[in-house]
């Protein structure tokens, strides 16, 4: 696995240069080959990933619940998750506009052609996003591939297991067998992972160019500094835990490697949840956590987010006001918890943020060339907070454990 995250990551290089050499030395060409080579060959692979997410996800959270003992333990374990994702979240979006402020990020860059926003998102109704976490129908929530509903079906059929007792040996077997049998196509999958991510990376240097690249150079290199910055905090939350930071980012290197070559949270999850094997997390915590986070926790997007309203904010220059920061970072908050973990899902989310701030939408326009190619940066980020999380519950989880053992 390993050997292969390099391979992954030599791919993505390779991508963005023979994307460069399309754009600037062939540009005829680079329409008929995006459309016919290039873009295929990337959506075919991440449909592909996404063939095995949901069942992956339903039956490992099943699996997971009907492990758990009582009610009780998965009331505690969604709690306490719950509040890390939380407090992690604030400081991810802390740290972007910080970043963003301090960095002076908007502040002379000019060049920029605006054209007007047709449609602009309206802001996220928290009571809405609540309801329809429900599903009326657990079938169409797994066909249709809504993460947060089959997280719910699960949670609630996996209930139902624990209360039917021996009855439900048959379906719990028939779930355990879904879950191998996903295991199995996702290996087969993988080895198609280095031409997926090469197309994907190639189709949008191709179409864009580098150019853009050196005109949001300074804004690209913030975003990332904030990234690394959030990462040495979750190193330093890891340390304290005593949860082995460096033993963590070497386990988690395939998971970490996909995320940022397919800038897919949804992708990375069924490599993730092997990765927590090697890591050591339980395997009762982290079929629970990591689906559970791969739905929910998105700092990378909290905190590219919080840089881009920032950003468009000094572009503008918009003075910024505590009521204008307060707004944004609710809204950037609110928001993260409610984003898709697929490709371009940043831009719909960066609508929603601008519009809810009072930003110009029209600032979408500016940044939607470069959204693809730091949404790697995004995932990678979105990924390390879930199971960093993940590894965290299973430390807290260990300590009382360990605490009866010695009373006993």
């Amino acid at each position: 696995m390993q050997l292969l995250s390099v391979i992954i990551l030599l791919a993505l290089g390779l991508g963005v240069a023979f994307g460069a050499i399309l754009h600037e030395a062939f540009p005829v060409w680079v329409a008929p080959c995006n459309a016919y080579v290039l873009a295929p060959l990337g959506q075919a692979f991440l449909r592909l990933l996404q063939f095995v997410v949901v069942p992956i996800v339903f039956s490992s959270l099943v699996m997971g619940l009907t492990r758990i003992q009582g009610a009780a333990q998965v009331g505690r374990y969604t709690v306490k998750l719950l509040l890390s994702y939380l407090l992690t979240s604030i400081i991810a979006v802390s740290i972007g506009l910080t970043v963003a402020i301090f960095m002076h990020l908007g502040v002379g860059v000019a060049g920029f052609g605006l054209e007007p926003i047709a449609e602009i998102a309206e802001a996220p109704n928290l009571i809405n996003w609540l309801i329809n976490l429900i599903p009326t129908n657990p079938l169409a929530a797994l066909s249709n591939g809504n993460l947060l509903q089959t997280i719910f079906s699960g949670a609630l059929i996996g209930i139902g297991i624990q209360q039917a007792g021996d009855r439900a040996k048959p379906f719990v077997e028939f779930v355990e067998s879904i879950y191998a049998i996903s295991e199995k196509i996702l290996f087969v999958i993988l080895y198609l992972a280095p031409v997926g991510v090469f197309a994907l990376m190639a189709s949008v240097i191709a179409e864009q160019g580098v150019s853009i690249l050196s005109r949001l150079l300074t804004y690209m290199i913030g975003v990332v500094v904030a990234i690394l910055l959030m990462m040495v905090v979750y190193g330093v939350i890891l340390t304290l835990a005593n949860a082995q930071p460096k033993l963590f980012f070497q386990s988690f290197f395939p998971s970490l490697s996909l995320a940022f070559g397919t800038a897919s949270s949804n992708a990375a999850l069924p490599v993730a949840l092997q990765n927590a094997e090697s890591y050591g997390i339980s395997p009762i915590i982290s079929s629970f956590a990591i689906p559970l986070g791969t739905a929910l926790k998105r700092d990378g997007m909290a905190l590219g987010q919080a840089v881009n309203a920032i950003f468009i904010a000094q572009l503008y220059d918009i003075p910024l006001t505590s009521n204008l920061l307060s707004a944004i970072a609710l809204s950037t908050l609110l928001v993260s918890f409610s984003t898709a973990g697929v490709p371009g899902a940043g831009i719909v989310m960066m609508a929603t943020v601008f519009t809810a701030a009072g930003l110009p939408v029209e600032g979408v326009a500016i940044l939607a060339g470069v959204d693809r190619l730091m949404d790697g940066f995004h995932t990678i980020l979105n990924v390390t907070g879930n199971v960093a999380n993940a590894a965290l519950l299973n430390c807290w989880e260990q300590e009382p454990e360990s605490e009866q053992r010695s009373q006993e």
